[in-house]
């Protein structure tokens, strides 16, 4: 299994998640966090237009796939979270060893294998 960690600016969350769903994904979790460091402050810069709060919101979006659905889901954030500006943010995929679904205690290797 993989996890996928996305940080993609907020005013693209809902276009993203909709499109994860028509993909199948099985499930996501979204977190808004607060960017510190790794150059944020000078990537964003203010204009003469007044810029609100919502150009700054990051959203963390968490995915757990089989390997066979991770092309699919990283393809779908990219192509939904993109606008071509600095700020458009970053996936992280990192290995899931084992699954557990604590009320039904099923575990497995496979994200499918605890909701079968």
């Amino acid at each position: 299994m993989k996890e996928i960690k996305a940080y993609i600016r907020t005013s693209h969350l809902n276009q993203t998640v909709e499109a994860l769903k028509d993909k199948g994904a099985p499930g996501t979790t979204v977190v808004t966090v607060h960017p510190i460091g790794y150059g944020f402050s000078s990537r964003f810069t203010l204009s003469e237009v007044d810029i609100t709060k919502q150009y700054y919101d990051i959203t963390k979006i968490e995915l757990v796939c089989d390997k066979e659905d991770l092309d699919t889901y990283v393809s779908t954030i990219l192509d939904s979270a993109y606008t071509g500006r600095p700020g458009d943010g970053l996936i992280f995929v990192s290995e899931v060893e084992e699954v557990y679904k604590i009320r039904t205690r099923k575990r497995g290797t496979r994200i499918s294998d605890v909701y079968s």
